[in-house]
């Protein structure tokens, strides 16, 4: 077996296990007993906890099915039921380790709580603004604070950029998993690593030039004839191949970023799980 076959199968695994991973990291920082959960409603593909801090604040944590590595922080409601977007929360694994983020965010939305439902839509205009919290695990190097925002918020930039163009190809499919979305994508941002039946044709030509970077020899050409100039470097040194590894996630998600907030936008009505059991 390949080692980025065994690699791939690792972050499988991996992924899988991301709530696992998210609940050591909060006993070890101590966010886990920074607020407890007060109630759960529920609806296919989304889940609404209501959290109480030690201060008796409330907020809440929205997560989709779809999309597991993330959580919307969701402010307390007025006497409208509206409310303020205030974060998204990424944390996705690798083989190598994981990243975490809290990426600040403006937007606004309704909550209508009646009874055993809960009646949830968020405008369609949401705004990232900054990462603002980070923490990088890489084997046994672990980092925070300011060296771990400059690396993700350089990485988010590159991701946005990557997502932006892949959106832009035409006939660029939609709604996909993110096994499909590797299945799909890798062979076209990644010919030299995919088993040759899977590689574009004409990908390589004759007079092509190579350049040798993280074991792997990139061809330049195929790289200038597909490319915009921005993602050129990024892709001929290796850079765009490590944020694949390590985050292809969270590429995906920026990927889905428009059907993420259409979903949103639309009003979902969840059901208080402990009145479901009755």
């Amino acid at each position: 077996m390949g080692i980025r076959v065994f690699s791939g199968l690792i972050l499988l695994l991996f992924t899988s296990c991301v709530s696992l991973v998210e609940k050591a990291g909060q006993v070890l920082d101590g966010s886990a007993f920074a607020e407890k959960k007060t109630a759960v409603y529920s609806a296919p593909g989304m889940e609404l906890l209501e959290m109480r801090s030690k201060a008796g604040e409330r907020s809440f944590l929205l997560t989709m099915s779809k999309y597991p590595t993330i959580k919307f922080r969701i402010s307390d409601l007025n006497e409208l039921g509206e409310f303020n977007l205030v974060s998204l929360n990424y944390l996705g694994g690798n083989s190598q380790g994981w990243n975490e983020f809290r990426l600040d965010l403006a937007g606004e939305g309704k909550l209508v709580l009646e009874g055993t439902t809960a009646a949830l839509s968020v405008q369609n205009e949401i705004e990232p603004i900054q990462i603002s919290f980070a923490r990088i695990k890489r084997y046994d190097t672990r980092l925070s604070g300011n060296e771990a925002l400059i690396g993700l918020r350089n990485r988010y930039e590159r991701i946005k950029a990557i997502a932006e163009w892949m959106k832009s190809r035409e006939n660029a499919p939609k709604g996909m998993n993110v096994k499909n979305f590797e299945k799909y994508w890798k062979p076209i941002l990644f010919p030299e690593i995919v088993f040759m039946n899977k590689r574009p044709q004409d990908w390589k030509r004759e007079n092509d030039q190579w350049n040798r970077a993280e074991s792997i020899n990139w061809n330049k050409g195929y790289t200038e004839r597909l490319f915009p100039e921005a993602l050129r470097e990024i892709r001929n040194s290796g850079t765009m191949l490590r944020d694949w590894e390590e985050a292809i996630d969270w590429l995906y998600n920026e990927y889905e970023w428009s059907r993420i907030k259409e979903t949103l936008g639309q009003e979902t009505v969840l059901q208080n799980k402990k009145a479901k059991k009755k």
